[in-house]
Order: C-alpha cells, then sequence, then structure tokens
C-alpha cells in the first residue's frame, strides 16, 4: 500500500550535498516526491512510496549525507498526489 509523508529535517542539512543525498537515495528505493531547501535552514521532503519503503528511507534520513548533521526530523503524514518522479526543488 502506498504512503505518503511529509519529512522536515532540521540541522546542518543545508549547502552540504543534502538534497542531493536524498535524491538518490529516493530513485535508489523508488521514492516519488520531492525535497527543496527551506527558507530557514531546515530540509523539506514530500515522499510517497509503499510503507516498508517508506521506513527505510526515512531512517536513511535521519541518518543524513556524510557532511550533514540532523539534529530533529519530524514526519507527518501527507495526503497521495500521485508523483510520477522525485525531484529536487
Amino acid at each position: 500500500m502506498i504512503k505518503a509523508k511529509i519529512i522536515l529535517l532540521h540541522g546542518k542539512v543545508q549547502q552540504v550535498g543534502f538534497r542531493y543525498y536524498v535524491y538518490r537515495l529516493a530513485c535508489e528505493l523508488g521514492v516519488k516526491g520531492y525535497v527543496k531547501n527551506t527558507p530557514d535552514g531546515s530540509v523539506f521532503i514530500e515522499a510517497e512510496c509503499e510503507e516498508h519503503t517508506m521506513d527505510v528511507f526515512i531512517e536513511h534520513c535521519k541518518k543524513g549525507s556524510p557532511y550533514s548533521t540532523v539534529s530533529k526530523c519530524d514526519v507527518s503524514q501527507g495526503k497521495i498526489k500521485n508523483y510520477t518522479d522525485f525531484r529536487i526543488c
């Protein structure tokens, strides 16, 4: 069953290649949606995929890229929008 989540990551997550890390991870796992930087320095993700895949995706996002430091990860229920790919915005 497809799940939709909104993920907001805080910490040292901008200007460290974090969005590209999330993009590559999403493409590997088959996650659809997008990732973008926010004005407050966090990273916002809308993601759609199977439940088990979502769990794996979120855990990897929490760990972060080699140069990032994720201090907080907020996950909330999203609405399915039937994304066809994953993009960096």
